[in-house]
């Protein structure tokens, strides 16, 4: 009878001590957590205030857990509660909380209480994980070709054209000279060649010829000097090198920021105005350095450090990217000016982008393409007015334009005016 009952007993016990290794085991795997599924959680809720291992915003979240356990002894069940109502924490007193809290500037963390356990699990799982090394670059991919097996390459070649060239005059001379020992062996005498006039004798004498040179040399000389004379102060093409390189290719072209949001006085000024440098504080407190592939990308196609040009914004707006401050200490940018029109002409960005809806590119180009700007249309006087004749009005929605539209269509007959029928090829338009 008792070894029945040890039987069970010892039946009991192991299947309680199975039952506790699984509960355990789940347990641990679900505060391990996926660090995969964790860092598209990070990216998405985190990134904005947090780097891994860079105090932004907030502070660095590498091994926050283990730092948080070793330094503080907080447990994981005060991050849930942490990350779900930091605000709550700091209320409540908590020690810690109001540390964090304080340290910060008084800046409250984003409450997050949609996330569950398990998805906080799966972040802490992403900030807990090493780093991926980065891949080994696979030959031929992604890279440039050896510039010196090219030079190698283009030597041989032209070395090869160069005796090529050398053996066929050779051949030419030996030809020549034995023709002349064959003709001097059989009696054969060779004509002397004649001395020819001179050309420039001979051209000289021709009076008709000399008149008519005379004339095109005047007419092209005119037409090349008219063209000189056309260009004074006209800058197309017009690339300078700034203080702090911009690429609006990156900012405008692959990050799809609005031209306006940098040079907001278009819409309501005559100028577009230079952007302060706190307009770029905006995004680059945040991003203080480009993605791995855009500073490859930078330094391979156009020889620019993205990154070096970031901390010169930091050194202008006196940022402290270390301490995340700004330190007072700060020194003006010099900007060289771009597109520059006479005092004498008078053109207002409000008129045409806000009034006109008409698009930035159409007088500045592509600059979503642009790595660096520079002047794309001449923004000559011809170029304004036939701008202006081949630009409709538009009228809709618009009553200031309604009578007047509506009286001059009848004078010209159309139903569309254009910005000269409007009056735009008046003088007092633009020059006043």
């Amino acid at each position: 009878m008792k070894q029945v009952i040890h039987r069970k007993l010892g039946f009991n016990i192991l299947h309680f001590c199975l039952i506790f290794l699984l509960a355990f085991s789940t347990s641990l795997s679900a505060q391990n957590g996926d660090a995969v599924a964790g860092k598209a959680l990070f990216n998405a809720n985190c990134a904005s205030c947090h780097k891994l291992n860079k105090k932004m915003t907030g502070p660095a979240l590498a091994n926050v857990e283990t730092r948080l356990a070793e330094d503080e002894g907080l447990d994981r069940e005060w991050l849930y509660t942490w990350i779900k109502n930091s605000a709550g924490m700091v209320k409540s007193g908590d020690a810690y909380a109001v540390k964090i809290f304080e340290e910060y500037n008084g800046t409250a963390m984003t409450a997050f209480p949609q996330l569950t356990n398990v998805e906080i699990d799966n972040i802490l799982a992403y900030t807990a994980a090493a780093p991926p090394a980065p891949p080994a670059p696979t030959p031929g991919e992604g890279g440039t070709a050896n510039p010196q097996n090219d030079t190698n390459s283009n030597g041989l070649i032209l070395g090869a054209l160069a005796l090529l060239f050398a053996i066929l005059a050779g051949a030419l001379f030996l030809v020549n000279r034995t023709l002349r020992n064959f003709a001097e062996a059989k009696g054969i005498e060779v004509p002397a060649k004649e001395k020819s006039k001179p050309l420039w004798k001979a051209f000289v004498d021709n009076q008709f010829l000399v008149l008519v040179t005379a004339i095109l040399f005047l007419l092209a000389s005119g037409y090349f000097v008219y063209g000189y004379f056309m260009q004074v102060g006209v800058n197309q093409g017009y690339e300078p090198v700034q203080e702090i390189h911009y690429s609006h290719r990156i900012h405008a072209g692959d990050n799809g920021i609005d031209c306006k949001y940098c040079h907001s006085s278009a819409r309501v000024s005559k100028t577009s105005g230079i952007p302060s440098l706190n307009v770029c504080m905006n995004c680059h407190k945040s991003i203080y350095e480009v993605a791995p592939e855009t500073q490859s990308e930078g330094m391979a196609e156009y020889g620019v450090d993205y990154n070096a040009e970031i901390k010169k914004l930091y050194k202008a707006v006196g940022w402290d990217d270390a301490e995340q401050k700004y330190t007072g200490e700060t020194s003006p940018v010099k900007w060289t000016r771009i597109h520059n029109l006479p005092d004498f002409a008078y053109f207002n960005h409000s008129q045409h982008v806000s009034v006109a809806g008409v698009a930035c590119q159409t007088c500045h180009g592509p600059v979503e393409e642009m790595e660096v700007m520079y002047q794309y249309a001449p923004l000559t006087m011809g170029w304004c007015i036939n701008c202006h004749r081949e630009t409709n009005v538009n009228v809709k929605d618009n009553n200031y334009y309604t009578k007047i539209h509506e009286e001059l269509s009848k004078k010209y007959g159309v139903e569309k005016l254009t910005a000269a029928q409007m009056g735009g090829l008046e003088c007092g338009k633009c020059h006043y």
